[in-house]
C-alpha cells in the first residue's frame, strides 16, 4: 500500500491519500477540507477514488466528506457509531471554530472493533480507540506496521479530552491496551504534526511512555 499526507486547511490536519499499488484503488482518510488540492493529489498520483474513511467526528477531519460524497458518489466508511452525535452537530461545529458552514450528513457504514475495510488487494484492520471521541477508530495495515491514529496519539503528545464525552483515562487506555501491542516497530500517521512510532512514543512520550 502507498499512502501520502496531505495538510489541509488552517488547522493543518492530516488528510491522508492511500492506494494500493497493484489495483490503483484508493481512499481518503479524514479529508477535512481543501477538496480541490486532495482531488489534485488524487489525479497526480493516477489512482481512482472509492471510499472515503473517518478516524472521528470532528469538523476539521470530517469537514469535506460529505460533499465528496455527494460530488462523486462515495461512500463514507467510519468512524464508530458512538460519535453519531458529532455528526448531526456540524452545524454548530463550523460556527464555533470558524469554518465554512458545514450541513449534518450520515456515514454509510459504521465501524466496530475488528472490522475490516478493502482497498483493491489492501486490507485495514479497524480498532475502536475511544477517548479523544467516543467513537474513535484508527487504522491498522498489519503488514506494512502502519497506523493511521487521527488524534489518539501524536508525535510527543496525546488528544485532548476537554471536547463533549472526551475521557482521558478512556484515551490513555486505547493507547496502552489497543495500540502499544501491535508493537514498536509500527510506525503511524497523527491526525496533526508528523509521524512517529509507537516505539518511539513508549520511550518518550511524557503523557503514554513507559515511564510516564
Amino acid at each position: 500500500m502507498k499512502f501520502t499526507i496531505l495538510p489541509v486547511t488552517p488547522y493543518q490536519q492530516n488528510c491522508s491519500l492511500i492506494w494500493c499499488e497493484a489495483t490503483g484503488r484508493a481512499a481518503l482518510i479524514d479529508p477535512g477540507g481543501d477538496i480541490d488540492r486532495l482531488l489534485a493529489a488524487v489525479e497526480r498520483q493516477g489512482v481512482t477514488l472509492e471510499k472515503l474513511l473517518l478516524t472521528h467526528g470532528h469538523l476539521d477531519h470530517v469537514g469535506a466528506a460529505g460533499i465528496l460524497s455527494l460530488r462523486l458518489g462515495l461512500p463514507i466508511e467510519g468512524p464508530h457509531r458512538e460519535d453519531d452525535f458529532l455528526f448531526d452537530s456540524l452545524p454548530q461545529q463550523s460556527a464555533m471554530f470558524g469554518f465554512p458552514y458545514t450541513e449534518p450528513f450520515q456515514p454509510s457504514r459504521w465501524l466496530s472493533d475488528g472490522d475490516r475495510i478493502s482497498l483493491g488487494n489492501e486490507t485495514l484492520e479497524v480498532i475502536h480507540c475511544p477517548g479523544h471521541t467516543p467513537g474513535h477508530i484508527v487504522f491498522f495495515h498489519r503488514g506494512q506496521r502502519l497506523a493511521f491514529v487521527g488524534d489518539v496519539l501524536f508525535k510527543g503528545s496525546i488528544g485532548r479530552t476537554d471536547f463533549p464525552r472526551g475521557d482521558y483515562d478512556s484515551l490513555i487506555g486505547s493507547i496502552r491496551n489497543k495500540l502499544w501491542p501491535l508493537g514498536d516497530d509500527v510506525e503511524f500517521v497523527p491526525g496533526h504534526g508528523l509521524m512517529s512510532s509507537f516505539g518511539a512514543e513508549r520511550r518518550d512520550n511524557p503523557f503514554v511512555g513507559d515511564n510516564a
